[in-house]
């Protein structure tokens, strides 16, 4: 499998360069606005690449997005987006390009991560009278928040209750309501990701939790899902759709 890296210079880049190289796979080249040396050209523009490339991974934002689509489908290129803080405009656009493309997109990369969000739905159904609050706590330099991940998995819950998200709560705000989601966001020193959810019932609370301990394990489902799309036709993929697909 050889590989376009957009956003290779930032950290998830260089983490999915390492990562492919342990794996065996080619990074072909990367495109990023800052220049840096690395084993394999790194563009400033797409119109430079000379390279062929099976798939592009991209981390980098939601910035220039639609450039980076219209690129896919001029190389009829599958293209995997791992970036967070996509608005609703910006989703609209991936859905229109997932028509001519095979598009992955997800808030975290995480299997983890993503099993959880599984396992979040199924108590969310169960525990119907319990009230759901998120916490989650990233590095000081993230600039989203709350995390695409929190969302991702409040959005489990909507999918079984009627629901309405709560960001975080000052000042007097009056009782909870049940139909509230609370998330909240903790920003703090080189923190890679956790996040937290709690069912607090009457006299019982279930708490359900994920760390990720280096952002290797967000490159290694990245390659992970870039080898599942290239099997993919056009359509508008995510981690549930590869997992539905491994666990049958």
């Amino acid at each position: 499998m050889k590989i376009l890296i957009c956003g290779a210079a930032g950290r998830m880049g260089k983490m999915i360069a390492e990562c492919a190289a342990e794996a065996g796979e080619i990074v072909a080249c990367g495109v990023d606005v800052a220049p840096m040396s690395a084993s394999y050209p790194i563009y400033s523009r797409f119109d430079e690449v000379k390279e062929t490339f099976d798939v592009i991974i991209d981390f980098s934002s939601n910035r220039g997005l639609e450039e980076r689509l219209r690129f896919a489908q001029a190389h009829n290129t599958p293209i995997v987006l791992g970036a967070t803080g996509y608005t609703e405009a910006d989703k609209e656009t991936i859905k229109r390009y997932a028509e001519v493309l095979p598009v992955f997109q997800s808030g975290n990369m995480s299997v983890g991560v993503n099993l959880l969000q599984k396992l979040i739905k199924e108590a969310a159904a169960v525990l119907e009278e319990f009230d759901v609050e998120i916490v989650e706590r990233h590095h000081n330099q993230k600039k989203d928040a709350p995390s695409g991940t929190a969302l991702m998995l409040a959005e489990s819950v909507k999918e079984v209750r009627d629901a309405k998200l709560v960001y975080g709560r000052h000042g007097m705000v009056g009782a909870r309501k049940r139909s509230e989601i609370g998330i909240h966001a903790v920003r703090g020193g080189n923190i890679v990701g956790e996040h937290e959810v709690m069912f607090a019932g009457e006299d019982e609370i279930l708490t359900v939790s994920h760390s990720a301990r280096s952002r290797k394990v967000f490159a290694v489902g990245a390659l992970r899902a870039a080898r599942w799309l290239l099997t993919m036709p056009a359509g508008l993929y995510g981690m549930q759709d590869m997992l539905g697909s491994i666990l049958g």
